[in-house]
């Protein structure tokens, strides 16, 4: 599908938006429900984002490749998939997006709109965890079938929220979006910086070992799953 570069951008901003909404209104709902048990909310929290991108990616993956993350944006990027012009649009409306849907969040649940996190998420195991769960989610995307991307970056991401000390945020937009929420999903603006650092790390390492994994012959030409145009999360 064709869509303008208006079109695209409205894509990601509106799925970035959602993609907010699902991670931290699950978690207030998750919350609020589990009487205490952090285990219980955090799988209700990893049932509905991995439900919940799976269907984003599908919907939005043929308006704009779905990316709603800046990590991908800049690999596609780097790749020739996405016009190097286009990536700071890209960007700016998956942080925009990102910060509307924490507020569309709040609003649901009848909290204050304007707030920050109180949340601090920091340290060697949590910036390795970063790093880890954002280079397995550029090395799915990768190297996925296209057809099937958006069912392994989904359930990627689900595992991923409880095999890593930091619940996966792998998202640089998502880091952003969560700083404005002082809620079961949030994270300290303070505690953000190390968090994207290594989510860029994670994703650049992925890119090289996806090259290293690559044939000769298909080093300068698009495998079938590389010339999908829906390029996701």
């Amino acid at each position: 599908m064709n869509s303008s570069t208006p079109q695209k951008l409205l894509a990601e901003a509106l799925g970035t938006a959602l993609l907010m909404a699902v991670v931290i209104g699950s978690g207030v709902m998750a919350e609020r429900l589990s009487g205490g048990n952090v285990a219980v909310a955090l799988l209700a929290n990893t049932l509905a984002t991995a439900g919940g991108l799976y269907i984003l990616i599908e919907v939005f993956g043929p308006l704009s490749g779905a990316h709603f993350n800046p990590a991908v944006s800049a690999v596609m990027a780097w790749r020739g998939e996405l016009p190097l012009a286009t990536l700071a649009p890209y960007v700016g409306a998956q942080l925009l997006g990102a910060m509307l849907g924490a507020w569309l969040s709040h609003a649901m649940f009848d909290m204050s709109i304007l707030q920050f996190s109180t949340k601090l998420r920091g340290g060697t195991g949590q910036w390795i965890a970063e790093g880890v769960a954002t280079f397995g989610l550029l090395l799915v995307i990768l190297r996925a079938p296209g057809s099937r991307v958006a069912a392994m970056v989904a359930a990627y991401i689900g595992a991923a929220y409880w095999f890593t000390a930091s619940t996966s945020f792998a998202n640089p937009a998502a880091v952003f979006g969560r700083m404005f929420s002082d809620s079961f999903a949030g994270i300290a603006p303070s505690s953000a910086l190390g968090f994207v650092v290594a989510e860029l790390i994670g994703a650049a390492v992925a890119v090289g070992v996806h090259r290293l994994l690559s044939s000769p012959q298909s080093a300068g030409a698009a495998s079938p799953s590389e010339s999908t145009s829906a390029r996701h999360v």
